[in-house]
């Protein structure tokens, strides 16, 4: 019964961080991706329509206003545009997303799978485009291959570009729509200045603080803006994401009830069998809490070894995956190809910590019955 108890609080404590650090690694991976494409708030102009090629804003002045915001980081041109990109062989419409010099260290890179991420010469637009693995296999194209891009407007335009990367991030949302280039391109295709944009992307310090800080926002934001909420524009990943955490906190009580349940019934079953030693220790003068003290401490003793078993095995598992990646996964189903693992060591401190107080509760729970054990009786006990 003893190693039974150290099994169930040691496999208890190891499915507690597995499940979290793959949970954590779930989200910081989805969100990563997203915010690749998108930051935490958008401002652009408003319109009923809502339409892909949005309204031009002023730039300079809006970014200025902007950064007054205590809670923002950084703000970020783009602008967007619908084109039919034409091979010998296929057709496909995608949009491509202009972005400007000050967002090429953007976490766009991290989703790179082949060549480099674009360059903006100083004298003009960049011809550089990246596009998704998904439009690469469905036109045929690799990295060096040039493209053109035929934009209906009026008159119709036509833009040779060169494919300078190839990325993935295994969201049908963004892989099989976006392809980026230079903001400067649609600026010269729309006929803009230098200081219209189509909107500017906002990332904040603390996402934590996204919806406070955009109701903020909007209150002193011009009358003909909008903003608009990641959370809001990719609902359906967050509300996945949201979900998963349901399903975890479910899954999590369930295996503290079971380990605690072990813990009760061993402490009882080590009663029962020594029922006759604390008849004899009563009979002696031994007080209850003396005999309650003595159950007491082996039960820590059993949960502790528990807990030590269950980090080793726990944070093993954890460390195997996250260096080695083992175990992989379909990204059609998951968005990636293998199963994430985020370090966060408040997370695993604290369940440790719930982890002994439960235990604690279940060793004193049982530990009160030897009050009601009589020593007369008890030293009869077989």
């Amino acid at each position: 019964m003893t190693k039974i108890a150290i099994i169930s609080i040691a496999l208890g404590l190891a499915v507690m961080i597995v499940s979290f650090a793959i949970l954590e690694g779930f989200r910081n991976e989805i969100q990563s991706k997203i915010f690749s494409f998108g930051s935490h708030l958008t401002v652009s102009k408003y319109d009923t329509n809502n339409s892909i090629e949005i309204e031009p804003i002023g730039g300079p002045g809006l970014i200025e206003e902007l950064h007054r915001f205590p809670q923002v980081q950084s703000v970020q041109p783009f602008a967007r545009k619908t084109a039919i990109i034409k091979t010998k062989d296929e057709v496909l419409g995608v949009v491509l997303k202009g972005i400007s010099e000050e967002d090429s260290r953007s976490p766009m890179r991290q989703n790179l799978v082949a060549g480099q991420f674009l360059t903006f010469p100083d004298s003009a637009a960049s011809n550089d485009i990246l596009i998704s693995r998904k439009v690469a296999d469905k036109l045929r194209l690799k990295v060096g291959d040039k493209t053109l891009f035929y934009f209906i407007q009026n008159p119709p335009r036509v833009r040779p570009f060169r494919v300078s990367g190839i990325y993935q991030t295994g969201l049908d949302e963004f892989d099989d729509v976006y392809v980026i280039g230079d903001l400067r391109q649609i600026r010269q295709l729309n006929a803009w200045p230098d200081s219209l944009v189509g909107g500017v992307e906002v990332v904040l310090k603390n996402f934590n603080r996204l919806d406070p800080v955009a109701e903020d926002m909007y209150e002193n934001l011009r009358y003909d803006l909008k903003l608009d909420k990641i959370t809001d524009q990719y609902a359906q990943l967050f509300d996945w994401l949201q979900l998963l955490n349901r399903n975890v906190v479910i899954f999590l009580l369930l295996i503290i009830f079971v380990a605690t349940f072990n813990m009760v019934a061993t402490i009882f079953i080590m009663i029962l069998e020594r029922t006759n030693m604390i008849g004899i220790l009563k009979a002696i003068g031994a007080t209850d809490r003396q005999i309650r003290s003595m159950f007491f401490f082996r039960g820590i003793s059993l949960t502790l070894r528990g807990m030590l078993f269950g980090n080793l095995v726990g944070l093993g598992f954890c460390a195997i995956q996250y260096y080695t990646h083992l175990i992989p996964l379909d990204p059609e189903n998951y968005y990636m190809d293998r199963v994430p693992v985020h370090w966060d060591l408040a997370m695993i401190v604290l369940l440790n910590i719930a982890t002994f107080a439960t235990s604690l509760l279940a060793v004193l729970i049982p530990t009160y019955l030897i009050s009601r054990i009589k020593p007369v009786a008890a030293i009869k006990f077989d």
